[in-house]
């Protein structure tokens, strides 16, 4: 008896005005004006993350159709990836061209989350742009990766307010993906993709020749 096929959806797709409409074009600086670039996106069922070339990270909620914005001090400079996480708390993590990474953890309305914006930098160890990021599922650990091999691993207690950061492994090329499950880190860079044992800090190849 043949299988009965599942049916097919049908969906439309459409640019989000409501979204697009809500982050301007161009910001007028002294006597210049700067035209605004979307550099880095990230969604989830709860936002909709955005980053910029001015350095403004814009945070869309879908439940509540709120745009919020942030930002880092000091300078002004491009966002290159953005990675949310809603576990507990939802959070938000920011990589910019210079390899300042931030963590946002959000205010949530619901009982017992958190009720004010806190922010977490990784201070100092990123010194190029920040090409990838990834959560451990429960927000605990924090994976960020630059264009020059690097890869940071940050610890964040967000009872305490607490971020540690370490450098834990680098690569003679640029990192282009990173995920995190069960104490493994996958990596993917421009010449190999390799296996990262966190607790053994052991190193596992994925094949045996070179990219291209």
């Amino acid at each position: 008896m043949a299988s009965v096929a599942s049916p097919v959806i049908f969906k439309e797709f459409c640019p989000l005005y409501y979204l697009l409409n809500a982050i301007p074009t161009k910001i007028q600086k002294g006597f210049r004006s700067i035209v605004v670039y979307l550099t880095a996106l990230d969604t989830n069922g709860d936002y909709i993350a955005v980053g910029s070339s001015i350095g403004m990270l814009y945070l869309y909620c879908r439940h509540l159709n709120q745009m919020k914005k942030y930002n880092f001090e000091g300078r002004c400079e491009s966002i290159t990836f953005v990675k949310l996480l809603s576990c507990f708390d939802d959070l938000v993590a920011v990589g910019t061209a210079s390899g300042r990474v931030a963590v946002f953890q959000l205010v949530s309305s619901l009982p017992g989350r958190n009720k004010q914006l806190r922010r977490f930098d990784v201070a100092g160890i990123h010194k190029s742009s920040i090409t990838a990021l990834a959560w451990s599922p429960n927000g605990m650990k924090l994976f960020s990766g630059d264009d020059k091999g690097k890869i940071v691993y940050s610890a964040l207690d967000l009872d305490q307010g607490i971020c540690n950061s370490s450098l834990v492994l680098e690569e003679p090329s640029s990192i282009v993906q990173l995920d995190y499950s069960q104490k493994v880190l996958l990596v993917s860079t421009l010449q190999r993709t390799l296996l990262f044992y966190t607790e053994e800090k052991s190193v596992n190849q994925v094949g045996t020749q070179p990219r291209k």
